[in-house]
Formats: structure tokens, sequence, C-alpha cells
């Protein structure tokens, strides 16, 4: 039986696989609030003893970079170390990898309808592939094509540094260099970086926040509430934020492609895209993916796509075990 995580800022899903004959089979999923304890071993410890599991294989994906084994989770006060994890479920090996990689593991192991076209690319392009998610924070990774399969390598690429393409970029930009030390791609796409360019656009007298809003602000969790009135249209501010956010995406979405040769297609994940998949949709995010001058082309003809399936990063830490456990 394998244990597998989706370790992420907000949220902590643990997940219980049997692979058998080349499949995945999921038996038990419970989500924790990560906020909520001290650590991951002691949700671990929960889910174990709430389902009396008994594991042969675990692996992880966190949100966060990991080195020999260890990771200090970016938007967490938590530092796991496989090691420590092994012992604690008496067995030989834990397996940490980054839950962007995590994505790339599971992008193999769900079906053709978990995915939402925004643009077809070529027929049956291979090569390559990356992953680009915005959620609690900005994630990439990459799948390396090595002739017969894709193998998944991580990225934070989130963490980079965020590059404006007009001049309303360049104020955002110049706007919150006054807030931040370093202006990451992910200081302006992720739930965080939706509420950043909405008060930027607020504070620069781009539009008026309604009184209503400012209650709503004060009582919920600002991005979901600026997400919700501009895809209702009932404020103009957080349309132009949304609006300005998804072309950021799409912009981010082609450097990543670009610098990994993506010719085996884009995958759109993380908590946000499936909520604004119409947005999405609509010409902005394309238009700014391919908008790369001469490479415009390349970028047209690569496949790109929405992650729909929430247990992408669940499905794909439980293939990665498998995988190295070569019982898949």
């Amino acid at each position: 039986m394998i244990l597998a995580g989706d370790i992420g800022g907000t949220n902590a899903r643990l997940a219980s696989f049997e692979a058998t004959q080349g499949h995945l089979t999921l038996l038990v999923e419970e989500t924790f609030p990560s906020h909520a304890y001290a650590s991951l071993g002691d949700i671990v410890r929960t889910f174990i003893s709430a389902h009396d599991l008994c594991i042969t294989h675990a692996c992880f994906g966190i949100a966060g970079p990991i080195q020999r084994g260890r990771s200090e989770a970016i938007n967490l006060a938590w530092i796991v170390e496989a090691q420590q994890l092994a012992q604690q479920l008496g067995l030989a090996t834990v397996w940490l990898i980054n839950d962007l990689e995590a994505n790339a593991y599971g992008v193999a192991a769900i079906a053709p309808e978990d995915f939402v076209i925004l643009n077809e690319g070529t027929p049956e392009a291979e090569g390559n592939a990356a992953v680009i998610a915005a959620g609690t924070g900005l994630g990439e990774a990459g799948l390396y094509w090595d002739g017969k399969q894709h193998l998944p390598f991580a990225s934070e690429g989130g963490h980079a540094s965020f590059a404006p393409n007009d001049a309303l970029q360049v104020e955002l930009l110049q706007y919150l260099q006054q807030r931040f030390t370093h202006v990451s791609w992910e200081r302006v796409l992720s739930g965080p970086g939706l509420y950043n360019v909405y008060i930027f656009l607020r504070d620069t007298r781009r539009g008026v926040e309604p009184a209503w809003l400012t209650e709503e602000l004060r009582q919920v969790d600002p991005p979901a509430a600026i997400a919700g009135a501009a895809l209702a249209g009932t404020c103009d501010l957080c349309v132009q934020a949304l609006d300005l956010c998804v072309a950021l995406f799409g912009a981010e979405a082609g450097n990543l492609a670009l610098k990994v040769m993506a010719t085996g297609g884009v995958f759109i994940g993380g908590g946000i895209a499936p909520k604004i998949v119409a947005k999405l949709q609509e010409p902005t995010f394309m238009q700014a993916f391919c908008a790369k001058g001469r490479l415009q082309p390349v970028l047209a003809a690569m496949p790109v796509r929405v992650i729909m399936n929430d247990k992408t990063a669940l499905y794909g830490a439980a293939r990665c075990a498998a995988l190295r456990a070569a019982v898949l």
C-alpha cells in the first residue's frame, strides 16, 4: 500500500493507493489544514491511525525545494526530513519530491477528460513538456522526453524575477518593489499575487473600490473575493485585476515553455486555474503565451491544457513511489 501526499501552504492532502497491473487505485483520502499542525509527521500519524493503514511505500509532494531528502517548506513553518518520516512509518525509504514534480508525474495518471484544451497545438506533438501551477504560491516543473517516456524534474522558477512586458506591468513592478525586497513571478501570479495586483490598480486609481467589497475583503479571503467579483462582473476593478493576472499567467507559461522547449505540451495546474478556466479560454492567455517575437510559431504549435483534476499531485506522488519501488 502506497501513502501519497500533496503538501501545500494551505492544505495537506494524504491518500492511500494500491498499485496493480500498471494502475493506481485510490483507497482513502483526507485533507488537513496545514497550519493547524506542527509538522507533517503529526498529520501522517493522524491519517494512518484514523484509517488503520499498513503502508509499504510513501512519497510526498511538498511545496518548496527538496535538497538531500530535506524540505523547508516555503509557505509553512515546517522542516520535513525523509529519514525521520521513514523511521516513523517503519520504512526503509520515504521519497520527498517537489509538489510540481508530483503534478508532473500525475499528468500520466489521470484521464483525458481531466483536461480542458486551451490550444490544440501540433497533432501528435512530442518532446519535453512543462507544468505551471498557481495557488497559494507559483510552482513550475519540467518533463524531459528521453525518446520513450517523460521524466519529471523539479524547478523553483516561480521565484525567478518578474519581468514586465508593457508600461502598465513596469509600473506594477515599480509599485511592488516598494513592498518587497525581491519581486518574483509568485508575487503577481498566485492567490496573494492577485491581491497584490488588485491593490496596485486600486492605489494607482485605475478604479474605485465599492463599499461592499471593502467590507467583504475584511471578512473573507481577499483573493477569493476579488476573483469572485471579477467572474461575476460586479466590480470593474476586480475584472481589471483578474484580466491582468491572466495575461501574466500566459506570459510566464510561455517563458517556461521556451526554457524547457516544451514541444510536448504545457499543462496548467494548481487551485486557481480550474476556477477561472472560462477566463483562460478567452484570447488573453494564449495571446500572452505566444507573444515571444520570432518564436511565436514555436509556441503556437505547443498543446496547452488545464488540469481539472484536483487529485493530480496525489496520483503523481503515488506514481513516483510506485515507479521507484518498481511496483507499477
